[in-house]
């Protein structure tokens, strides 16, 4: 209805999230429609009225769901279930056109991944015996043509939560459910994991919450104990049907223009920079990760462009300007590797050093509870929490001006805290930056 062969090729993504905008736009008011008849039928029937009138009601919404631009849509899934060779090939083309975008962005952000696989290439027998195992089991039921899975029926108060799980729609279709249980099975028999990590957003926590509980009561206990759900919050305002999401590739682009504005404004550090474009691109990239990574990953957050690129507070530039002064300091203190292995640290006297040293000290237990709670921002909160305190220090610890052997050792304690940054960034998958 909205395709351009000429916009495909030049812009893939953005004329596929045009079409998936206006396509949403249009079924809209007949979604709303739908749902006010339904809402009419359901307040008929609790008022008992004459069978016949009730009938119509029904007529009429079937009808209209008949003619709706989703019962098309629906139509054409089913044909891509059934193997139709134009929509399949239709499909696979928009889905490599969209790997090619993930992984040059992902390739900015500094992730790889080894394989791109998803619920939409999981086998139809797979889903198949997925749904005959959960009716062999007795734990599926038919409803209305459909198959679902009662869990409000467990004696187990915390299963009952979870509701009626929908596992096979009345045209036969699968749903994700359906293709996730069998995915599960599949990755284990394939990669026989020790631990699957469902990185999936907190809207979805009952419909993963459904998937683990049904693996278990299919048998598959197994899989479900060495399944746990990273569950993250959004960023507020952003809506992909609406049309109100702003690509990441724009984003980044934006900020890091934003941050070469910035770095030009100190002419002589600019003119220092071997590649000013390239660092400002670094600093942009920064800035948008450490406020995503900042709070709890359950937390939902504004997305604000002017907070993300400020030195001050906690943010990325803040962070990678707190690495680029410990370089300088490095450079300017002109010792060797040889004369910081030689320091007496006995010399570390101070308050400010010795709090520095406990914070260095504890580098190793973040790492371990970052791996036991799977949030950056643990990881996070005490880098900044240690370039707070190399902040303070500077002024008593001086190195440039100090006795050799004092500065000795103020420059290895500054050259391991650099290094912790450094690890600590690259953890995150950061780059830290030497000069800005």
């Amino acid at each position: 209805m909205y395709g351009s062969e000429e916009k495909l090729e030049r812009d893939p993504i953005g004329h596929l999230f045009d079409i998936y905008v206006e396509i949403n736009r249009l079924s809209k008011p007949e979604e709303d429609a739908i749902k006010e008849k339904k809402e009419e039928l359901k307040q008929a029937e609790e008022k008992k009225q004459d069978p016949t009138e009730l009938t119509e009601l029904e007529k009429e919404i079937s009808a209209m769901e008949a003619k709706s631009v989703n019962e098309k849509a629906r139509q054409y899934f089913k044909n891509l279930e059934t193997g139709d060779k134009d929509a399949l090939a239709t499909w696979t083309r928009f889905r490599d056109l969209s790997i090619e975008r993930y992984e040059k962005t992902y390739a900015r952000l500094n992730i790889h991944f080894d394989v791109y696989s998803g619920e939409s290439q999981v086998e139809m027998s797979r889903m198949e015996h997925a749904v005959e195992q959960l009716r062999i089991s007795g734990l599926s039921e038919d409803s209305k043509g459909a198959v679902i899975v009662d869990l409000t029926k467990s004696k187990d108060k915390n299963t009952k939560k979870l509701g009626k799980a929908l596992v096979k729609k009345t045209d036969g279709s699968s749903l994700y459910l359906t293709r996730d249980i069998g995915e599960a099975v599949k990755r284990y028999e394939l990669y026989h994991f020790d631990k699957m990590l469902y990185v999936v957003s907190s809207q979805q926590d009952m419909h993963v919450a459904q998937l683990f509980k049904i693996l278990e009561l299919m048998g598959n206990n197994e899989v479900a104990e060495k399944c746990q759900h990273v569950n993250f919050g959004m960023v507020q305002g952003m809506s992909t049907r609406r049309g109100t999401v702003k690509f990441l590739d724009d984003i980044l682009r934006d900020v890091g223009d934003h941050m070469h504005e910035v770095m030009k404004r100190n002419e002589k550090k600019y003119q220092q920079v071997n590649n000013p474009e390239q660092t400002a691109d670094t600093l942009g990239i920064s800035a948008v990760m450490v406020q995503d990574m900042k709070g709890k990953r359950i937390n939902d957050y504004e997305f604000s462009l002017e907070r993300m690129t400020s030195f001050e507070g906690d943010t990325g530039p803040y962070l990678q300007y707190a690495h680029a002064r410990l370089c300088s300091i490095t450079r300017k203190a002109n010792l060797t590797a040889q004369d910081l292995e030689s320091a007496d640290l006995s010399l570390l006297t101070e308050s400010h050093a010795i709090n520095l040293v406990r914070a260095l000290a504890s580098w190793p237990d973040v790492v371990q509870n970052t791996l036991k709670t799977l949030e950056p921002t643990t990881v996070l909160t005490y880098l900044f929490k240690m370039t707070h305190m190399l902040s303070s220090s500077y002024d008593v610890l001086q190195v440039v001006g100090s006795e050799l052997e004092v500065k000795k050792a103020r420059m290895a304690l500054y050259e391991a805290a650099r290094q912790v940054l450094n690890n600590g960034m690259k953890l995150l998958g950061l780059n830290p930056v030497e000069r800005m």
